[in-house]
């Protein structure tokens, strides 16, 4: 049989062709792509012609294109759409794209013709975007090991991609321990829970293949039930055992992993001359140095601590009103403080959720795209990797800009959390090549026939992965290693993070925030209510983040701590972490830290990018207000549009005129 990976994809905008495509066809086709780049690379290596940009450089960008596209749409759907064969695939994979990468980068010969226009690079007729790219290919190659050899590169190899298997390993075990636990609710187990919240369970429980409503480790079935069940047994019974995902012992337990993974990140670092994992890491991004990271987070850390204190206070108070002796514990605070919102703000979630439908908020979100950007949007019929995808073509002015994948329900075939990917990124070297974007969040989802209703956090996440999408839709440059989101780590969540603003204007929220049974537009009332408690548990938030951010700088900035649960101890007790609040993401499920190196000693980055996403609303309530068009025009030239082809900094300048301060941040989350 003929494998449809490696057969030219007869599928709208390149899509891959799901409905064709086995599991079985993932390895030989990996296989295949490896093989096709290392003749590729081989053929730059061997070619008798000096170095020129084209016939290194170029054909290096060129040399992957088969490979990238099998493993585009292999780890987009293995992700979201896990299975025993898929993960046997991704633990097959880890080592040998590993090896490969080592491979390349360990090259002698190729880096020798990198180094050379390196050397020559002042001679050579190249653009801004070229300069740019030839300075991020050397960096990364000698940032590989490039200048090692001997036994040091070898142990660089061997580093590498051991990384590359427990990476794997944390994240499959992180995965199997939310699949595996769920809590059955009886009559008296519901109680307190709206009606929203209990046909979610009564979904979940569907799923599970229980007769009645459950529990089950999904941030959106398990926040609300902290936030709206009277039984504290149960609740501090659903909170342990999210915060034990990772920690239970046995096959998937995490913590070893992530006491490895330190110790051999901290060693990478020696190899390549660095003192610490964080010196290394932190050299490419906009903060530089570990000093900057806590700087940031010490402003941030005081007045967010002071306002959740004084918040436990009056929440300890309601407990010991209810005939509760004692502190307030974490598996109280949502309970507690959903009570106290609706008191003070007189705002109920089980009011606000049915104003909140996933199919109004999508509509929000592309709308505000295209007064944004022009950008129009037509949902198609193509190959899905899951039933519950849906695909949209998106246009502007007649031209296709981009393809674009949401994948929004929560289910025991994907892992937590919400992300943005690309199967394909944006580049004009092999043609004028548009992405397809992908966008996967974790929304609760409904009984059949029902709508899909969302938490406000749950809108926020939507734009904010949108957000990123914007950035890969909008990108126009030449080259795939400086599209889109290839930009350093403490500016890429600017876009995401900005475009959550979005979500609060209030003709927004006036147009699209509809009854799902009425269809009315929320109340004048009710909205000016969710405006006003935007700011709402701020010092709740802001703490929970900035305490994993902490953690994460700690555990990279110095010699890998033997026992990192101590060293998370440690850290918090230094912070003087208030006792009712837990880490976001403490350290066995911390999988923007230890499933890969994308967030490792870069988890602050939410809150560095979070400085200039607050001045830069600002500078569109400045101008004309939040759709003023020369401001959006600003942000799609300057930002959203030129992807990694200019250093961070100069691109917000370029937006701005200048670089902010803490204020707006502070401002904006109400801790000024």
């Amino acid at each position: 049989m003929t494998n449809p990976l490696l057969s030219d994809w007869d599928t709208p905008f390149g899509l891959p062709p799901y409905d064709l495509i086995d599991d079985a066809h993932f390895s030989p086709a990996v296989q295949a792509g490896i093989e096709q780049a290392r003749a590729n690379i081989a053929a730059i290596t061997d070619n008798p012609d000096t170095p020129t940009f084209a016939n290194t450089i170029d054909a290096l960008e060129l040399a992957d294109q088969n490979l990238n596209r099998v493993l585009g749409a292999f780890y987009s759907m293995a992700g979201a759409d896990s299975n025993d064969a898929r993960e046997a695939l991704m633990r097959e994979f880890a080592p040998i794209l590993s090896a490969y990468s080592s491979e390349i980068s360990s090259n002698t010969a190729l880096f020798a013709r990198i180094d050379d226009l390196w050397d020559r690079r002042d001679d050579l007729d190249l653009n801004a975007e070229q300069r740019r790219v030839l300075m991020l290919t050397h960096r990364g190659f000698v940032r590989g090991g490039a200048r090692l050899d001997g036994e040091n590169s070898d142990r660089l190899t061997e580093v590498k991609s051991r990384l590359s298997v427990l990476g794997t390993e944390f994240t499959q075990n992180l995965l199997a321990d939310e699949r595996d636990w769920h809590m059955e609710l009886d009559a008296d187990g519901i109680a307190g829970l709206p009606d929203f919240l209990v046909a979610t369970a009564q979904s979940a429980g569907a799923e599970k293949g229980v007769d009645g409503p459950v529990v089950t480790l999904s941030r959106s079935l398990i926040v609300p039930f902290l936030q709206f069940s009277t039984r504290r047994d149960l609740r501090e019974r659903a909170y342990r055992a999210w915060t034990l995902r990772g920690a239970n012992g046995g096959k998937t337990d995490n913590r070893g992993i992530a006491a490895e993974t330190l110790k051999l990140r901290h060693e990478r670092s020696n190899l390549l001359g660095y003192d610490t994992f964080a010196d290394f890491k932190l050299e490419t991004e906009m903060a530089g140095t570990p000093d900057a990271v806590q700087n940031l987070l010490k402003q941030v850390w005081e007045p967010a601590k002071a306002a959740a204190l004084k918040d436990e206070a009056i929440l300890t108070d309601m407990l010991n009103a209810d005939g509760h002796d004692g502190r307030l514990e974490p598996w109280d605070w949502r309970y507690y403080s959903e009570k106290r919102r609706q008191a003070e703000h007189d705002l109920d979630e089980a009011e606000l959720k049915p104003y909140l439908q996933l199919d109004r908020m999508i509509e929000a979100s592309f709308d505000c795209a295209n007064r944004l950007f022009g950008l129009e949007f037509e949902e198609i019929d193509a190959p899905k990797y899951h039933p519950d995808v849906r695909i949209w073509n998106i246009t502007r002015d007649g031209r296709h800009m981009a393809t674009f994948v949401g994948d929004y329900f929560a289910r025991g075939s994907k892992r937590s959390g919400a992300w943005c990917g690309a199967m394909r990124s944006q580049q004009k070297l092999a043609g004028d090549i548009r992405p397809i974007v992908t966008n996967v969040c974790n929304f609760a989802k409904p009984a059949a026939d029902a709508p899909a209703l969302l938490s406000y956090d749950d809108a926020r996440t939507l734009f904010h992965e949108f957000g990123h999408a914007l950035h890969h839709i909008l990108s126009d440059v030449t080259y795939e290693t400086v599209s889109g989101t290839s930009v350093a780590r403490d500016f890429v969540e600017l876009p995401s993070q900005l475009y959550e603003h979005w979500l609060e204007v209030p003709d927004v929220l006036a147009k699209f925030a509809t009854h799902a049974e009425t269809d009315a537009p929320m109340p004048q009332d009710l909205l000016d209510k969710v405006l006003a408690a935007a700011t709402y548990d701020a010092g709740f938030n802001t703490v929970e983040y900035v305490a994993s951010a902490m953690v994460d700088l700690a555990f990279h900035d110095g010699p890998a701590p033997a026992d990192p649960m101590q060293k998370q101890a440690e850290v918090l007790a230094e912070l003087g972490m208030p006792h009712a609040i837990g880490m976001r993401h403490a350290t066995p499920q911390f999988a923007h830290v230890f499933a890969g190196d994308g967030y490792s000693c870069g988890y602050y980055s939410y809150m560095w990018s979070e400085v200039m996403d607050a001045d830069a609303f600002v500078a569109f309530e400045e101008a004309g207000g939040p759709f003023d068009p020369k401001m959006a025009k600003r942000l799609e030239t300057h930002i959203l549009s030129v992807g990694g082809s200019v250093d961070a900094a100069e691109l917000y300048k370029g937006f701005r005129g200048r670089m902010p301060g803490v204020d707006a941040l502070l401002k904006g989350r109400g801790l000024a």
